[in-house]
């Protein structure tokens, strides 16, 4: 008997658990166009209110996995995993522009699938599409090879890969669906299995510059994530991170550009990028067993780094993608920064210390420069953004500004100055210390 499409969305509205059956009819509509876009959002209203189980959280996962290609490496035969990251979204969140090299530095295969900005946060794709030629939309065989013979490549979803999840997101993202957490699960993790990926770690940022307000809630998606990933043959592992604050020096696509290569060429460090970078890749190193503890893990970050083995494997895989071949030799000529000026506290607070940081105005002040979106076909200006934040604990007077903002105009610049006043809060006693940056590690 025919599974009809009204009838699987009725059960779930009802409360029922679907069977894998139901579930794999409802993503070939999907992928098909039989099911409309009035019953996505009805299936994604259901599963809001009703949830979804671990077991139809993995079938959708596998369904939108299967609803297009899925990469298959055996013919480039790797000597190495194939291992990713995904990131919930920050300010200043450049990890993957060094954890990918570090990874490749260190034996492993990377092809990372990456997403654009949207609302608050930056977006991996749109950084890369700062640097001059650089191809984010390969075809999937020219992306397989860059992977196989640089050890790494980054690019956007294409339309061969999960298109059901592609179809799903649009429909969640104008339906208030979007943070249904087994629907969160299946989009980032169908997308991961796509690429062939055999372990995966997942950075889940927590704090007021988050999607993830809360340990509760991080800690909620974390363990869908890892148990839907590992059972769904990908060992999935997540760690909680700290985004009360910037990650980075710098917010804003060339900016961040600029700020990993400096970092991957030893001559930046911000701490907290670096120990979440060094943190990411270790848990890789050790769960795909090219390192067999964590100190083994930890000398081979700092020997692919130290020895110039990370940036040459950034180089070489950028030149691959399109990129300029020389783009470490001489970043500045490639990557175009707007020019920049201090924002200052107002002159009540000098001689006072940062007592708290609004990490999301901070991103909205790129927002408001024109370096983010507020819709998802929105153009972006790359060269625009923020640098030298100051952070928590900090005095401020008239020569430490509170941030530099890179604007293209007068107007864009007091927009995204007066999001930056506003994003600090000020102490005279300031006495707190910083928070933990990396707040929890869990597996399936």
């Amino acid at each position: 008997m025919e599974l009809l499409i009204p009838e699987i969305i009725r059960s779930k509205r009802d409360g029922g658990e679907l069977s894998a059956k139901e579930i794999r009819r409802f993503i070939e509509g999907v992928t098909s166009g039989e099911v409309t876009d009035a019953q996505i959002a009805a299936f994604s209203m259901a599963a809001f209110f009703k949830d979804l189980t671990m077991a139809e959280r993995t079938e959708i996962t596998r369904s939108m996995r299967d609803s297009g290609e899925v990469l298959h490496w055996n013919e480039f035969q790797l000597n190495g995993p194939i291992v990713d990251k995904h990131s919930t979204g920050g300010i200043g969140d450049t990890v993957s522009l060094m954890l990918a090299p570090i990874l490749a530095a260190c034996g492993g295969f990377v092809p990372m699938i990456a997403g654009r900005g949207l609302a608050h946060t930056g977006g991996t794709v749109d950084k890369l599409e700062s640097i001059p030629g650089y191809n984010t939309q390969p075809t999937v065989r020219d992306f397989q090879k860059v992977v196989a013979s640089t050890g790494m490549a980054i690019a956007g979803q294409t339309a061969d890969l999960a298109p059901a999840d592609r179809r799903m997101y649009a429909t969640r993202d104008v339906t208030a669906t979007v943070e249904q957490y087994g629907l969160i699960t299946a989009s980032i993790l169908s997308k991961k299995l796509a690429a062939g990926v055999d372990h995966l770690v997942m950075d889940i940022k927590v704090g007021n510059g988050a999607f993830m307000q809360d340990m509760e809630s991080a800690r909620a998606l974390a363990h869908s994530l890892c148990q839907v990933g590992t059972e769904a043959g990908m060992p999935t592992e997540a760690l909680l991170t700290n985004m009360d604050q910037p990650l980075a020096h710098t917010a804003g696509n060339a900016l961040e550009v600029m700020e990993a290569i400096s970092y991957l060429k030893g001559e930046v460090h911000s701490e907290r990028l670096d120990e979440v970078t060094r943190a990411l890749v270790g848990m890789l190193l050790q769960q795909s067993n090219l390192a067999s503890s964590r100190d083994e893990a930890h000398a081979m970050v700092e020997e692919a780094l130290a020895s110039g083995r990370a940036a040459e494997y950034f180089g070489r895989s950028v030149a691959a993608m399109g990129g300029p071949i020389d783009l470490m030799e001489a970043p500045q000529t490639y990557l175009k920064i707007a020019s920049k000026r201090p924002v200052f506290a107002e002159e009540q607070y000098f001689g006072q210390c940062v007592d708290r940081i609004d990490t999301r105005e901070l991103g909205m002040a790129v927002v408001a420069l024109g370096g983010g979106r507020t819709s998802p076909n929105q153009s972006i200006d790359h060269a625009v953004g923020c640098s030298g934040f100051i952070m928590p604990g900090a005095q401020v007077n008239s020569e430490v500004p509170l941030a530099w903002v890179h604007a293209r105009d007068d107007r864009s610049f007091d927009q995204a100055s007066s999001r930056i006043k506003q994003a600090y809060g000020f102490n005279p006693e300031y006495s707190k210390q910083p928070g933990h940056m990396l707040l929890e590690h869990l597996k399936a």
